[in-house]
């Protein structure tokens, strides 16, 4: 019979219960450390995940939009126009290049004798030797004295023939000719008080001689000398489909060569096409232009610039006081236009107009100043 091991008896037994005591006790510690190590790391936003996150708003608010559009231009004094000479005598005089035309001033000399300038749209194509002549020349005298300081009297409304004097003429008056008198004895001509064609030079206003193309001795009968605005000026070629939305006196921008930006105004806007077929002075095949002319509204923005290429901007469309929300909340509906999204999610149909610096203006049922939109800007 076999002997009994001691090892195998109650103490072996106790030993293996605690050891499984113990193992047990281990696993659910472990588990449980587990689960709390689990529990640490678990995102606390994770019971919140299906929260959409918030979104952008914008109000609608009130504005002015404009449309505007750039054009390339020159920087100088503007175009030339030339200046000729009428009546007979030799040039004997001239001025030079720089030199401003001034009103009731000599600009060159006949004969020896000074020929002023009076300002106006009419050149001088008769002789005014006769109290009672009734035109647009004689208006310009008129005009002209009177501006100068000389006593030119009134003028009536019918000749002395009893004619009807018409807009932008005037009487040849005794009084007006006293005045021509004054005036010649003034600027060094005999005082005749009669004025003949080539004793004077019209033109539209204060200018800069800009070359001298005669040579004192030649015949007065001809090309004299070219001049430019007395201002510096910017010249931009404008399609002639375009032309129409530019206005004399309107608000420009002049992008500078150093990026700066200067207010101007627009000018005065050619009456001439170029371009548009093989003669018309662009080339061959080239679009139709009107030249714009641009004046700074300070002439020491451009004090140091004699010449450069600059960038005008014209304002061609203003709607104001238009209600208007950021591009961005703009919503493309599948069935075509536009909606606005309200905050709770709802949609809001909008009928869109003018873009501009990001915002487009719109309109609508219900739509209002100050309602919250989304947007995505």
């Amino acid at each position: 019979m076999p002997r009994s091991n001691p090892t195998d008896g109650p103490a072996r037994r106790t030993t293996r219960r605690t050891a499984l005591v113990v193992a047990a006790v281990t696993l659910v510690v472990a588990v449980g450390a587990g689960v709390g190590v689990l529990a640490l790391r678990r995102d606390p936003g994770s019971d919140v995940a299906s929260t959409p996150p918030p979104v952008a708003t914008t109000k609608v608010t009130r504005a002015d939009l404009s449309d505007s559009r750039s054009l390339g231009g020159t920087l100088g004094f503007g175009p030339e126009r030339l200046v000729k000479g009428a009546g007979e005598g030799v040039v004997t005089r001239l001025p030079k290049v720089g030199d401003t035309a001034a009103r009731g001033k000599p600009l060159y000399w006949v004969n020896d004798r000074p020929v002023p300038v009076l300002f106006g749209g009419t050149p001088f194509f008769r002789t005014l030797d006769k109290p009672g002549l009734v035109g647009s020349d004689v208006r310009i005298v008129w005009d002209n004295l009177k501006a100068l300081g000389y006593q030119t009297g009134s003028q009536p409304s019918r000749g002395s023939d009893g004619t009807k004097i018409g807009a932008g003429q005037a009487l040849l008056t005794q009084t007006l000719v006293a005045a021509i008198k004054k005036w010649q004895q003034a600027v060094g001509l005999e005082p005749t008080g009669t004025i003949a064609v080539g004793q004077v030079t019209v033109l539209t206003g204060p200018v800069r001689v800009s070359a001298v193309t005669a040579l004192p001795g030649d015949a007065v009968a001809g090309e004299l000398l070219t001049v430019t605005e007395k201002v510096k000026l910017v010249t931009v070629p404008v399609g002639a489909t375009d032309v129409g939305t530019i206005t004399v006196g309107a608000a420009v921008a002049i992008a500078l060569p150093d990026n700066s930006e200067i207010p101007a105004k627009v000018a005065s806007i050619s009456h001439t096409v170029r371009g548009g077929g093989p003669d018309g002075g662009t080339g061959q095949g080239s679009p139709p232009t009107v030249d714009v002319l641009v004046a700074p509204a300070r002439a020491t923005d451009v004090a140091k610039l004699d010449a450069a290429a600059v960038q005008v901007r014209f304002t061609t469309t203003i709607h104001e006081n238009v209600l208007a929300v950021p591009v961005g909340a703009l919503v493309a509906l599948r069935e075509g236009g536009h909606a606005l999204q309200l905050p709770d999610g709802g949609l809001l149909a909008v009928e869109t107009g003018m873009f501009a610096r990001g915002l487009v203006e719109i309109s609508g049922t219900g739509v209002t100043e100050g309602l919250d939109v989304v947007t995505a800007s």
